[in-house]
């Protein structure tokens, strides 16, 4: 084959190509302009493009024989313009058909008088469909440039509704625990006073008490809840999203708070999240009051509203996330996308991190966050829920309770070991039993815990002239009895209640649990208690519980109810306590007054019972209440004014307490069944300010009166142990003393409690003055009120005091592996109870007058 040589002089194949196909459209043009009267013939124009197609197509078979890699290229633009006239082709075509067919239409088309129909042919659905993608990508170009115009919200907005939203969260968490308080229209009030003491003036306070009292507790939650904000933004990297997630949660929070606050006096306490946890919010859903639902109603659509405008927000914000980073591998591997993932890691961390480590510590004692929390105003109120969150805030309040270490667990702590403890402590209840002759569930046993009760002239330099407490020290001589070591100062009452009521002990616990019945119980689904013993023999009315106050402090209602009370009757219980008489101007219900409920539960039952009694009279503060007080003249202390005055006042409501207690022991002794009381004073008041400033007086600033004593219809009546084993005791060997002074079979559980009380006769939490509430260190006494080092402890006692910490962590924050065994059953005496076949006369004190008439 002949090929053809590029040159300057010569034409290439492309000029040549180009040539003929000029030459071709010459000939085509000449004949159209000859012809330009004529329509073209379709079919002689489809020859002649097929024809070009073909001579064209042959010559590219030609070329492809040529061996020169440049005919590749040539090649290329040759196929390039077959495909060009094929195009063309198709093209003319079209257009003829639609030509010929205007044309037949004219031709066709009749007059305007009688116009007749036409036959158009219908668009395929191909067609359609391909019309239809047009205007979808027209649509959707419309739409990806106005997304790509969206505008990037700045900074300075999110900060600005940060706030907001923050600080509008921290109110609404407040309003739920406020009530406007109510004025009569007569009384001496001025409209300041009136105006403060609304919603509105309550939670102005609550904001403004920082520059006007220097308390700084609303800044305090408003960095805890933007703390909490900060760890869903973080997490989710999206602003606006995060901000619809969490005003949602403040919201259904503050007003699920209101509804409890309502019903019952006490705020959401993180053991109320276990009704959600364990599938019961249909529970929660049932404590809506029926006049609650406008509320709800209300919330429901502002919570629409709120959430709508920050998805919107959203929407139109172009910032792709607060910390922009990429996932997808393609992008990922770019240093500045990587730079920004560990950002946003790094963000989520730190902040997640320093809000669980607040929560963790804000308990512990001189940790990082109690110390923060105490310098912005926190002052904790672990006897109240409700006080706290009205004072200190709700937020802090929830994270106070929120986490609370309840104890190291032992090193040996397993299923096998808590085995061989039951097994010890059974035969060593089979040992003890063997003597006795009683049964605990034989006789009606009532626990007093009296407010505040203890000797002040053992206080240094606290001297009367009269005995404020004469027939307790009467009854004290002549019965078991002895001082009781005491965690608290001023305070702590349900810590030493809650030692008698299970025979735990503070002192095994970490040190930041403080209150074990706002951190502990709540969360325990059935904590062992005494009263079980006659719960169980009796049914549900073997156990009652009074307190001639509130149900709500130290959330009694809930723990009594675990504890597996029958019912707690208070001031606001349904049925209220029945007798609620003061003495004089005493805020308080008197003592007597409390005696008579429970002289009233005993006659109501015709079988033996356990009755819990926690009274008021005595409790803090110490005003001059009472009409004549002859402690004033009789009061030979040298202290100051002050000083002097709160412990006259103390010292005339000891002196009623005194008289009370002795007229209901007589009353008991007129009963024809047996009854043990067991008497306690919880705490020393928080009065003795030269004494406490003295660190020599620790242990006796936490020392406070016991006895254990039986009436006449009792087989241990006249019983006393011997006061070589009690003269030092701490609460929660009440139980054990009261079954050995009734000479009562025992438990397990109690024979350990009765061992460990001979080797170490006490045991509690004790701090010195310089400590906050519920503080102090593990503290140990011997049979003379000596402090012990442990160290120096014998090994049975060692052994003992083990096995004591872990029976503690297995009831508490192990497994439970003792209530499955027979650790807590008491059987039942062989012997055949000793009762008394006569009422005897009644017990007659050293000195009884009317505590209703003065001296």
């Amino acid at each position: 084959m002949q090929q053809t040589i590029i040159g300057d002089s010569e034409m290439n194949e492309a000029e040549a190509e180009n040539e003929a196909a000029t030459d071709l459209n010459e000939d085509r043009h000449a004949d159209n302009a000859g012809n330009n009267d004529n329509v073209v013939d379709d079919a002689e124009r489809a020859t002649a493009l097929s024809h070009i197609v073909s001579l064209l197509r042959c010559y590219r078979d030609k070329r492809r024989t040529a061996d020169v890699a440049e005919r590749d290229k040539q090649l290329s633009r040759l196929d390039t313009l077959l495909h060009h006239y094929q195009n063309e082709l198709q093209a003319a075509d079209n257009s003829d058909i639609a030509d010929n067919a205007d044309s037949v239409d004219a031709e066709t088309e009749p007059q305007a008088e009688s116009p007749m129909p036409t036959e158009q042919s219908e668009p395929t659905t191909q067609e359609r469909l391909t019309a239809a993608v047009q205007v979808l990508n027209h649509i959707g170009r419309g739409i990806r440039t106005v997304w790509g115009k969206r505008p990037k919200l700045s900074y300075t907005l999110y900060v600005i509704v940060f706030v907001a939203v923050t600080a509008t969260s921290v109110l609404f968490l407040q309003w739920s625990v406020y009530n406007p308080i109510e004025y009569a229209e007569d009384a001496q009030v001025d409209n300041t006073t009136r105006i403060m003491g609304t919603m509105a003036g309550q939670l102005t306070r609550f904001v403004s008490q920082m520059w006007l009292e220097d308390k700084w507790q609303f800044l305090l939650n408003f960095l805890v809840v933007g703390l909490m904000y900060l760890v869903v933004i973080t997490f989710l990297n999206r602003f606006w999203v995060a901000t619809a997630i969490f005003g949602t949660v403040m919201v259904v929070f503050s007003v699920a708070n209101r509804f409890k606050y309502l019903l019952r006096n006490e705020p959401i306490i993180p053991a109320d999240l276990s009704f959600i946890s364990s599938g019961n919010t249909g529970e929660i859903v049932s404590f809506i009051p029926e006049d609650g639902a406008d509320l709800v109603n209300t919330a429901i659509v502002g919570l629409t509203y709120f959430v709508v405008i920050c998805l919107a927000l959203q929407l139109l914000d172009r910032r792709n996330g607060l910390i922009p980073c990429h996932w997808r591998p393609s992008r990922f591997l770019r240093v500045t996308n990587i730079i920004a993932v560990l950002a946003r890691i790094a963000a989520f961390v730190v902040t997640a991190a320093l809000l669980v480590s607040f929560t963790w510590n804000l308990n512990v004692p001189n940790s990082w966050a109690q110390q923060w929390a105490r310098e912005l105003g926190d002052s904790p109120q672990p006897w109240n829920a409700m006080g706290d969150a009205q004072s200190n805030g709700t937020a802090i309040n929830f994270l106070r309770l929120a986490h609370a270490k309840t104890m190291e667990q032992p090193e040996d702590y397993s299923e096998e070991t808590m085995q061989a403890v039951a097994k010890r402590y059974a035969a060593a209840a089979d040992d003890i039993n063997a003597t006795r002759t009683a049964n605990l569930t034989d006789s009606t046993v009532v626990m007093i815990l009296s407010e505040s009760f203890s000797d002040p002239t053992r206080i240094p330099n606290v001297t009367f002239s009269v005995d404020p407490m004469p027939n307790i020290r009467a009854i004290k001589d002549a019965t078991t009895s002895g001082l009781m070591l005491s965690p608290g100062y001023g305070g702590g009452t349900a810590n030493i209640e809650y030692q008698a009521l299970t025979g735990l002990n503070m002192a095994n616990f970490d040190e930041s649990m403080l209150s074990v019945y706002q951190q502990l119980v709540p969360t325990q689904e059935e904590p062992y208690s005494f009263n079980r013993i006659w719960s169980e023999q009796y049914g549900e009315s073997g156990s009652v519980a009074f307190h001639p106050y509130y149900k709500n402090m130290y959330l009694r209602d809930h723990n009594y109810d675990r504890f597996g009370f029958s019912e707690l009757l208070t001031l606001d219980s349904d049925p209220a306590i029945e007798h609620q008489d003061h003495i004089d101007a005493s805020p308080y219900v008197s003592d007597a007054a409390s005696y008579a409920n429970v002289l009233d539960a005993i006659n109501s039952q015709d079988h033996p019972q356990f009755i819990q009694l926690v009274t008021m009279q005595n409790h803090s503060g110490y005003g001059d209440y009472y009409a004549t007080n002859e402690f004033r003249e009789a009061d030979l202390s040298p202290l100051d004014d002050d000083e002097r005055w709160q412990i006259e006042n103390y010292a005339k409501g000891l002196s009623l307490t005194d008289q009370a207690t002795a007229e209901f022991l007589n009353s008991l002794n007129t009963i024809d069944k047996p009854v043990t009381v067991i008497f306690y004073g919880d705490h020393l008041p928080s009065i003795y300010t030269t004494a406490n400033a003295d660190p020599d007086n620790t242990l006796t600033l936490h020392e406070t009166d016991y006895f254990i004593w039986s009436n006449q219809a009792s087989a241990s009546t006249n019983g006393k142990v011997s006061g070589e084993h009690t003269a030092f005791s701490s609460s929660n060997y009440c139980m054990s003393l009261a079954a050995e002074h009734m000479n009562a079979t025992v438990s397990p559980y109690l024979a350990l409690l009765t061992e460990l009380q001979r080797e170490i006769p006490s045991i509690s939490r004790v701090g010195s003055a310089a400590v906050g509430w519920g503080e102090g260190d593990a503290t140990y006494l011997d049979e003379n009120g000596n402090i012990i080092d442990p160290d120096t402890l014998t090994e049975p006692a060692k052994q003992l005091l083990h096995d004591y910490q872990l029976v503690q962590y297995d009831m508490t924050a192990g497994d439970g592996y003792l209530y499955q065994t027979e650790f807590f059953d008491v059987e039942e005496s062989e012997h055949v109870p000793l009762m008394r076949d006569q009422v005897p006369q009644a017990y007659v004190s050293p000195q009884t007058y009317d505590p209703y008439v003065d001296v």
